[in-house]
């Protein structure tokens, strides 16, 4: 389950991100509004935490933004802001759930689980094709074919982001963005994304017709049916 973390206070920030993943969550996170936004309006992520009082666009303007655009993605907002009013004004802005920092821990995975489970069973399942490749998303399952095909966390991000995008040039820099959350790139991951890529390949395309995963030289790559080349 991926999760996005919109929040300004570091220290909670990172205690969020590592708890977090201790139970098997994977989480990304950041601090301003604007990236928050950003991240939130091009990536399914399963839950959004929402700070309300973010640098540059505060929490319930993303928020209220996200639900015009009917994003059904579930939000909890957490906020130190704890009248009444408060709550209201952020559940009618749209947010699913509502927690009143300082919160316990083990209060947050509650709400985080019965969220997701509501978010289950209203969704109906989102699934991609290309050709004879199949991707569930939500049963988080690929197959070619008859054959099921086993990927890591990250090659099947790496995937979906493509079929997201049928028959266009994803760029390496779409990828170190919108997969590995790199927003702002000081080292290059470029030999780290072309080894995922040639990983995912092998997986995908040896011993099947037509190859499906191809690379456009100097730009980046292509999901699409060989034969349309």
């Amino acid at each position: 389950m991926q999760i996005l973390v919109i929040e300004d206070d570091d220290k909670l920030a990172k205690s969020l991100e590592q708890g977090l993943e201790t139970k098997g969550y994977y989480v990304t996170r950041t601090r301003t509004g604007e990236d928050g936004f950003y991240l939130a309006s091009n990536n399914p992520f399963d839950i959004v935490l929402l700070d309300i009082m973010l640098p540059g666009r505060n929490g319930l303007e993303i928020l209220s933004t996200l639900r015009q655009s009917r994003t059904r993605m579930p939000v909890l907002v957490l906020t130190a802001k704890d009248r009444i009013s408060d709550r209201v004004q952020g559940l009618d802005a749209g947010a699913d759930d509502y927690l009143v920092k300082p919160f316990a821990f083990p209060e947050l995975l509650a709400r985080i689980r019965a969220l997701l489970r509501r978010g289950n069973a209203d969704d109906p399942p989102v699934t991609f094709r290309c050709a004879d490749l199949e991707l569930d998303s939500r049963g988080h399952s690929v197959r070619r074919g008859s054959t099921s095909i086993s990927l890591t966390a990250r090659e099947f991000e790496i995937l979906e982001y493509l079929l997201r995008n049928p028959a266009q040039v994803v760029t390496r820099e779409m990828l170190a963005r919108d997969v590995w959350k790199e927003l702002a790139r000081h080292t290059p991951i470029d030999n780290v994304i072309d080894v995922h890529i040639a990983r995912l390949r092998r997986k995908i395309d040896d011993g099947f017709t037509p190859k499906l995963l191809h690379t456009v030289r100097g730009v980046g790559f292509i999901l699409r049916d060989g034969a349309s080349l």
